[in-house]
């Protein structure tokens, strides 16, 4: 939905990634099938690597580049979403009484959508459609024969990039290069960056908001729930504490 917002960091990878196997080495332009192209693409870190990251077996021997191609997009798109949602979520159960909505939303975020006036929604809608057209219009193949459900070619399309970069980030990083070398080195790492703390974000909006449904009492805010935990926490000790305080008494 907000990729576009976010691909302040998404810059041009090298796309001839070499790795290293136990008998040769592969390229991107190279990979015929979608191990070899997942083994190429950014996102290969500790403590998983230097084997890619793929705790659902998604890449088997029947995945194709195309597939491989569509997975990275979903995974960044959904990735900066989380990200996005995780801040908006913790940053919104604690600025209650901001004025942009007439301090009228409160309470845990998984109840604040219900609770937005009138208008917000339709100019959400518009925004995120808005924003999606313009990542399909960059990214994806037009929907005939082959190519349905396809991202355009790798020469013509690579995935998360859509030339969004308005704090001039890339062009930074850049200037600071010494070389190209360099600076495929200075975005391989960002790139890399940016797909853990996605992952992470797509875990913790999760945990977010199944903690927030699964509170018995009714829904509460994160940081309630984690207060009021971490109390019981030390309430528990302190009276097993006490417990053992007493036994050695006795037993003395």
């Amino acid at each position: 939905m907000f990729a576009v917002a976010n691909n302040v960091l998404s810059a041009v990878a090298p796309r001839a990634t070499p790795v290293q196997s136990r008998k040769t080495v592969v390229t991107r332009a190279e990979a015929t099938s979608g191990k070899e192209y997942l083994a190429t693409l950014p996102g290969i870190v500790s403590p998983f690597a230097p084997e890619p990251w793929d705790p659902a077996g998604l890449v088997n021997e029947f995945t194709t580049v195309g597939d491989v191609r569509r997975y990275r997009e979903a995974e960044l798109t959904h990735g900066r979403v989380a990200m996005l949602a995780s801040v908006g979520f913790i940053v919104g159960e604690n600025i209650e009484d901001f004025p942009l909505f007439g301090g009228v939303v409160s309470g845990p975020a998984i109840t604040q959508f219900q609770q937005l006036p009138r208008g917000f929604w339709e100019v959400l809608v518009l925004v995120i459609g808005i924003a999606e057209a313009y990542r399909v219009a960059v990214g994806w193949a037009t929907p005939t024969g082959a190519g349905f459900n396809q991202l355009k070619s790798e020469e013509e399309y690579n995935m998360g990039e859509l030339d969004f970069d308005p704090l001039g980030y890339l062009q930074q990083q850049k200037a600071q290069s010494a070389s190209p070398e360099e600076f495929a080195e200075r975005v391989l790492a960002l790139k890399n960056k940016e797909l853990n703390n996605g992952r992470l974000a797509m875990i913790a909006i999760a945990g977010f908001v199944a903690q927030e449904f699964a509170e018995p009492e009714g829904a509460k805010e994160i940081f309630e729930h984690l207060f009021q935990t971490i109390e019981k926490d030390i309430v528990y000790e302190v009276e097993k504490v006490e417990e053992a305080v007493v036994a050695l008494e006795r037993a003395g």
